[in-house]
């Protein structure tokens, strides 16, 4: 699915793959994340660390209604506040797809898989 954005000049067709490959590397930006986590090991209870190349696995574009919602499946480093982890993630996610791409982001929601200790 993609999403439309209307210019003067013409028309703009965004994928949800690109948004959250975006919504990806902007929250591996943030201190204190060590890593996308693959939203399919909930049921196992073992969070997989993914490479460069799996971000997309870690996060789910979703759209209702005309609103856009991200949920990033993250593993953050032990020893670092949780909440301050997750909302400078939201805040990096909404910034840079409403500075980048121009969209607005309804909710950028963080679902905390594993905590890890730095090695």
């Amino acid at each position: 699915m993609s999403l439309q954005l209307d210019t003067e000049l013409g028309s703009i067709h965004i994928t949800d793959h690109c948004i959250a490959v975006m919504a990806g590397s902007a929250a591996m930006e943030c201190y204190g994340l060590v890593g996308m986590a693959s939203r399919q090991q909930l049921k196992d209870g073992i969070a997989e660390l993914l490479g460069r190349e799996n971000w997309t696995r870690g996060v789910i574009v979703r759209r209702q209604n005309e609103m856009l919602f991200i949920d990033l499946y993250v593993i953050v480093s032990y020893g670092i506040k949780i909440s301050e982890v997750a909302h400078n993630i939201q805040s990096k996610v909404r910034y840079v797809l409403n500075d980048v791409i121009g969209l607005h982001v309804d909710e950028v929601n963080i679902i905390v898989q594993d905590v890890r200790g730095s090695n």
